[in-house]
């Protein structure tokens, strides 16, 4: 047989089953059901790349997860503001789709540089599978510190227009419009949301307070409904809130700020002392090294 020929027998070979390939991909994806994101958040463009995969291993992977689980990555998603970009199912799908791209990534870049894999790969294909954890932790504490930093402002514009003559809503409306954008812009626009669709106001504050789990939230919430209940001012109560939580960004600063020198000492002991001893004897060991 010629080379010719052979040459054509593989070209056949690798093209039927580039198409079966092809022919299988399309019949699974039509099994897997159309993702609907009219009511959705709009997927970043890395994400959006990656989707058909996500979605294919949510559909087939993600169900049969525990229903624990499932619960507690809801949560978590919402605590990260992700609660209306992707599910559960879809978040294990984005960590087994992040773990094969970090472990093709490690392998490209050992081949391309003739190092043997090994088990590299393996290693950070764990590690993908942990990235969208962490960053997950990550943004739930960026919100979290936004949400404290951005708490007494938005107390301020509250208590303004309920001292001005506004009931609750009407101050929180006031306050979603007239307020900085932000994580706290979006909650207090979910309680708006949440009253018009026939919630009670209070109950819509408790559920924002569960969406957040920040105790500062809660404190608001409960003095909120202690004042209702109790026929107190709710102006005076939420002019203590704003004093209170503002009080309590001075003091974290302070706090802060005595903590920046015991961190300090570390790169002080590691890295600023050693240089600054290299300086000063360089010039000393030099001429000892001469006149020996």
């Amino acid at each position: 047989m010629s080379e010719k020929s052979i040459t054509l027998i593989i070209s056949v070979v690798v093209a039927m089953a580039v198409f079966i390939a092809v022919y299988a991909i399309a019949q699974i994806r039509k099994t897997i059901p159309t993702d609907d994101r009219e009511y959705m958040d709009p997927l970043p463009l890395l994400m959006r790349l990656c989707w058909p995969v996500i979605n294919f291993f949510a559909y087939y992977i993600g169900e049969h997860l525990g229903v624990e689980y499932i619960e507690k990555t809801k949560i978590r998603l919402r605590q990260s503001g992700l609660g209306y970009l992707m599910t559960p199912q879809q978040f294990f799908g984005v960590k087994l789709c992040s773990a094969l791209l970090f472990m093709l990534f490690s392998w490209w870049c050992m081949t391309m540089l003739d190092i043997s894999p090994g088990l590299v790969p393996l290693g950070f294909a764990l590690f993908g599978f942990i990235f969208p954890e962490i960053n997950l932790t990550d943004r739930r504490k960026k919100i979290e510190k936004e949400i404290i930093r951005m708490l007494p402002v938005y107390l301020d514009f509250i208590t303004m227009a309920v001292e001005a003559g506004m009931n609750l809503n009407g101050a929180l409306v006031q306050a979603v419009e007239k307020g900085p954008p932000g994580a706290l812009n979006i909650e207090f626009s979910k309680v708006l949301r949440d009253v018009k669709a026939g919630v009670g106001k209070l109950e819509a504050l408790r559920n924002m307070s569960e969406r957040v789990q920040v105790r500062e939230i809660a404190n608001l919430v409960s003095a909120l409904a202690h004042a209702e209940k109790s026929g107190a001012s709710v102006g005076n109560t939420l002019r203590i809130q704003a004093d209170q939580r503002r009080v309590e960004r001075f003091q974290r600063a302070e706090k802060l700020a005595m903590q920046a020198p015991v961190k300090l000492v570390g790169p002080l002991v590691l890295f600023i002392f050693p240089t600054t001893f290299i300086i000063l004897f360089f010039p000393i060991v030099t001429q000892l090294m001469d006149i020996m």
